[in-house]
């Protein structure tokens, strides 16, 4: 069974700039669109962005657009979420997850731990 281990998280300030990374444990890696959601406090699970199988393909939710990169590196089994021009708003922990090039989370059958991220304003 994969296993998905994010990484890179932590404290912020407003205007920042934090990279995550998510390692996947699986050798069909490349098989499998990767996204990344995430969760802040009392909220539910939100879309952030996904990625296609082989990077060429990318979508990310209206909040993030413009400030927030995916990528992936299939030889390394590594998805990457580059975020810049941090705001307190984007403070949550963050999912990485294995499934169908989808924004639905239901369509991700594989999820790591996640990672927090605060952002201090």
């Amino acid at each position: 069974q994969v296993q998905l281990m994010e990484s890179g998280g932590g404290l912020a300030q407003t205007g920042g700039s934090l990279t995550i990374f998510c390692a996947s444990s699986g050798a069909t890696f490349s098989t499998y669109a990767m996204g990344w959601f995430r969760q802040a406090l009392g909220k539910e699970r939100e879309f952030v962005a996904v990625i296609s199988e082989s990077g060429d393909v990318t979508r990310y939710a209206d909040s993030v657009k413009g400030r927030i990169t995916i990528s992936r590196d299939n030889g390394k089994n590594t998805v990457y979420l580059q975020m810049n021009s941090l705001k307190p708003d984007d403070t949550a922990v963050y999912y990485c997850a294995q499934g169908a090039y989808s924004v639905r989370s239901d369509s991700f059958g594989a999820w790591g731990q996640g990672t927090q991220v605060t952002v201090s304003s």
